[in-house]
């Protein structure tokens, strides 16, 4: 979520035409686009493909300003192409799409009004000495108001947006079809399963009383931990459509980009020990890497600070096989030992038989790449991004190879999803830790499961 005190409300579109009119309208305006791009292109003697027609800082923009209308699972679906897509994108068109990542318009009064007497009823401004009608921050599922008790005490509540649980199975399909139809993916990749566990997670997050059961779960897992700090829950205060918590201080972790290399390095140590220790001791992850779910309390006193953690409503149970999977793939790297590399790449299922088949000498000579990186003595420099350049050009004839592309798990893929927007963040604020110390100590228990803290999904 972001700050919002600034943007305009704007009403949410709920019924299940309404949604799909915009749908249409997106189509509609990218197809003309598309003519428009063609047209003058051709006459100036280019010979353009389609794809290169459809990834136009036009079409972007077109995109990110409806799925931040439509709210919900759209906008939702595309925070994630936004940010997995990380440096495969052009710059221009990973900016324009980083606008889903800043947030949404907000939901106007009278809407907002409506959505609480439903689930507080209609004296539900009683409730508090003072709520604060305008949200401090607005996102895919739902904005925040502050708020203060009778009691004194200062909440943040996360009010979702109406219709959105209704229409998540229509918006995943139509996003879908809108990739296929633009060619993004090729239809041999069958996303079949893929879109169904993408229903179910998105289903979940909008379940705001599991939300709040994982919130509290991930405080008492944190506890005390140094570095870090998660709100409290309000339990009586939260409904299926409203979650209530404790209001934690704190700034938007993008601002750390201006703060001291210290500072920087340690807010990254501490999100990169809970990655660790989600994977390969909890068995629990908190899967959406969205920089808007962390802010960085300052601590005056000491120069350095801690990590807020919110929004886990995309939290959920690592299965043993996968954990155990990347504990190996991790031990192998630390052996600089490329085939067990490429064994263990292929065992948690990052590889496909077929692309090993097919690229064998490209993926070993990327491996070795990685490799050379990983080993380094010292603080890893995430702000040197000279070997992403030098894998994503070894892995372009891979990428246009359709026919051996291969889909993890979907346990895998969330798992990688997070460690990737964790590097991301890493990237922005130009971080450097001793990733492979931390590493070593993490995977120094051997193949040991993870900790039997995690719910079930």
């Amino acid at each position: 979520m972001t700050d919002d005190r600034t943007s305009k409300g704007r009403s949410v579109p709920s019924g299940r035409l309404a949604r799909l009119g915009i749908f249409g309208r997106m189509a509609g305006g990218v197809a003309g686009n598309v003519v428009a791009e063609g047209a003058r292109r051709l006459a100036n003697g280019e010979r353009p493909k389609i794809n290169d027609l459809l990834l136009t800082p036009a079409n972007a923009m077109k995109v990110a300003d409806q799925l931040s209308h439509l709210r919900g699972a759209a906008m939702k679906l595309g925070q994630m192409v936004s940010m997995d897509s990380g440096d495969m994108l052009p710059p221009e068109l990973s900016a324009i799409l980083a606008k889903l990542r800043d947030g949404a318009h907000h939901m106007p009064p009278e809407q907002l009004d409506r959505v609480l007497i439903a689930e507080w009823g209609k004296d539900w401004r009683r409730k508090f000495a003072h709520f604060q009608a305008h949200p401090i921050a607005a996102a895919s599922i739902g904005q925040v108001h502050k708020a203060r008790m009778r009691d004194g005490r200062t909440l943040a509540i996360k009010v979702q947006y109406p219709g959105v649980k209704d229409s998540i199975d229509a918006d995943v399909d139509n996003v879908a079809t809108l990739l296929r139809v633009s060619g993004m993916l090729p239809r041999e990749l069958d996303i079949a399963g893929l879109l169904g566990e993408a229903k179910r997670q998105l289903h979940e997050e909008a379940d705001y009383i599991r939300e709040g059961a994982m919130l509290a779960r991930y405080r008492d897992l944190v506890g005390a931990a140094p570095g870090l700090v998660v709100p409290a829950l309000v339990p009586e205060l939260t409904t299926p459509r409203v979650l209530a918590m404790d209001f934690v201080e704190g700034v938007a972790v993008e601002t750390l980009e201006t703060a001291s290399q210290e500072v920087r390095d340690q807010a990254m140590q501490a999100l990169i020990g809970l990655v660790l220790r989600e994977l390969l001791e909890w068995g629990l992850m908190q899967t959406d890497p969205n920089f808007a779910n962390y802010r960085w309390q300052a601590d005056a006193a000491t120069g350095g600070g801690r990590l807020v953690l919110l929004d886990f409503g995309a939290a959920r149970a690592v299965p043993a096989d996968v954990a155990a999977g990347y504990r190996r793939l991790l031990q192998a790297g630390l052996s600089g030992d490329r085939d067990a590399v490429r064994e263990a790449a292929l065992s948690v299922g990052f590889l496909g038989e077929a692309i090993v088949a097919r690229h064998r000498a490209t993926i070993d000579s990327m491996i070795d790449v990685v490799l050379a990186e990983l080993n380094r003595p010292g603080p890893f420099d995430f702000g040197d991004r000279a070997f992403v350049g030098a894998l994503r050009d070894q892995g372009i004839e891979m990428v246009r190879d359709r026919e051996s592309w291969h889909l993890p798990s979907i346990d895998t893929l969330f798992v990688q999803r997070k460690i990737s927007g964790t590097a991301l963040l890493a990237a922005r604020l130009k971080a450097r830790v001793d990733v492979r110390a931390m590493v070593m100590a993490q995977v120094a228990g051997g193949d040991q499961p993870p900790g039997t803290v995690a719910a079930s999904r």
